[in-house]
């Protein structure tokens, strides 16, 4: 009798190790919620909208990543993420359901992180439950209370420099019913970075901690980076289809005046809630905050998106692009849209009196100059001069085959002592002022030397030596 129980217990033990059964397709059992796995994704794309009619068990699986990669033209960063990329990934539930959230730390992590989903009810807003150590994974469960947008950010110790990293993304409780229908939906969200260098000092830059406590960011962004929603992440949609922004704002520190120019948003979500404003021109988005805009293209032509803090869009960064296609729209608006209207006019400090200027990272050689300098250009004279070099008739000079540019010193001193009254290039006469650059040494010789061995130009090397000599003391 007593070997038949033992045998019981054995057999009982090892069905209690062996491996779960696969799920069966059959029907829950009564009373408990449908399960189904949440569709996650990258800024610019959204999930689809929710469909379904009831509440379920919606599994989220999120992973942290360390990784290197690029912030502005020349420049890389360190990213701390969700999912692999800044922002983190797009989340999109409904209200009423319970989630089971999993938050796994790679093992090749140097850091442990969390989670702080603002659509959570509960300590830290999930943060509590979820410290995970490089290799682990923390589960923990939450039902979705209250519709509406949502930041979510890592919330370990020191929580600034984690969000500074980059680490917070967006998560959608769409109400029951759903959200009116659009056509289109995009996920903008704006954050800033403080590095060691100056704005635009190539290389990896690290997290400056003393930038950041005094709120001086170098860049301030779109979807991670210089041109996240812009160059070849600009998206583009058609004359007539209506349009759906999910904005978030990472912060860390600073309030965006979020803005598209060229539109007036029909409706906004105000600070992603269920409140509606309607017939906007810019919404103001908290840092940790969020709104939703929504608004109909009517006319072709290029919107751009930016905070209207100004400065920060125009100079450090926070500019996105949406291309719209279609036919003309007379009626709405008679004239043409071109992006040189509204390209950035350059990260660098523009001034009238001459100063030293910051020494800046050394070349080493000709073929370094014009690689830096096409960097330098296309972040400071493209809104005047053109990709190409072309300028703009009857207002900016041609620098491509420019009979102006007879000598290397005649280049120099454009850039770093400025231009005012009439010149004549290529036959046609020019009456503007061309601002002193505070370029450092290496810079200005770096972009003179790629303009001079551009398009069709006589060709040169300036060296910082020459940028010293005929900079004006």
């Amino acid at each position: 009798m007593k070997r038949t129980i033992t045998a019981l217990l054995l057999s009982s033990l090892l069905a209690g190790c062996s491996s779960p059964p696969t799920p069966s397709a059959s029907p829950s059992p009564a009373g408990a919620l449908p399960e189904e796995v949440a569709v996650l994704t990258s800024a610019p794309e959204v999930p689809p909208p929710i469909t379904r009619k009831h509440s379920a068990k919606v599994s989220v699986k999120l992973e942290v990543s360390e990784v290197e990669s690029e912030l502005a033209p020349g420049v890389t960063y360190t990213f701390w993420t969700f999912g692999g990329e800044v922002p983190g990934k797009f989340i999109r539930i409904r209200e009423g359901d319970e989630v089971e959230f999993h938050l796994q730390n790679r093992p090749d992590s140097k850091m442990p992180h969390n989670i702080d989903l603002h659509a959570v009810t509960g300590p830290g807003g999930g943060a509590a439950a979820s410290f995970t150590a490089p290799g682990h994974e923390s589960v923990f469960s939450f039902k979705a209370l209250n519709p509406g947008l949502y930041v979510y950010h890592c919330a370990t110790a020191p929580v600034g420099m984690h969000i500074a990293n980059g680490m917070y993304g967006l998560i959608l409780v769409e109400p029951v019913g759903g959200l009116p229908k659009v056509d289109r939906e995009f996920y903008v969200m704006q954050s800033e970075f403080y590095t060691e260098g100056a704005h635009g000092e190539p290389g990896l830059q690290p997290f400056s901690m003393e930038k950041a406590l005094d709120e001086n960011p170098d860049y301030v962004v779109f979807n991670g980076k210089v041109d996240g929603f812009g160059g070849d992440q600009a998206q583009v949609v058609k004359v007539g289809e209506t349009v759906r922004l999910y904005v978030g704002n990472g912060g860390p520190n600073l309030v965006s005046s979020f803005h598209v120019i060229g539109e007036i948003f029909d409706t906004v979500y105000i600070e992603g809630g269920t409140t509606k404003n309607k017939h906007v021109q810019s919404t103001l988005v908290p840092a940790g905050g969020s709104a939703i805009v929504d608004f109909k293209v009517e006319a072709p032509g290029t919107l751009v998106l930016v905070d209207h803090s100004i400065f920060r869009a125009f100079n450090k960064g926070a500019l996105g692009k949406l291309k719209v296609e279609g036919p003309e729209n007379p009626l709405v608006y008679s004239g043409k849209q071109a992006d040189v209207v509204y390209m950035a006019e350059g990260s660098t400090i523009q001034r009238i009196p001459g100063s030293r200027a910051p020494v800046g990272k050394p070349t080493a050689n000709k073929e370094e100059r014009i690689a830096r300098g096409e960097i330098v250009y296309k972040r400071n004279c493209v809104a005047c001069h053109g990709q190409e070099g072309k300028g703009v008739p009857k207002v900016f000079p041609p620098l491509a085959g420019s009979d102006f540019l007879t000598s290397p010193e005649v280049a120099v001193s454009a850039v770093v002592n400025g231009l005012s009254g009439e010149i004549k290039v290529n036959g046609e006469t020019y009456n503007n002022v061309m601002p002193n650059l505070q370029l450092s040494d290496e810079d200005a010789a770096s972009v003179v030397t790629f303009v001079l061995n551009s398009w069709g130009n006589k060709g040169g090397d300036v060296s910082p030596k020459t940028i010293a000599r005929v900079r004006v003391k």
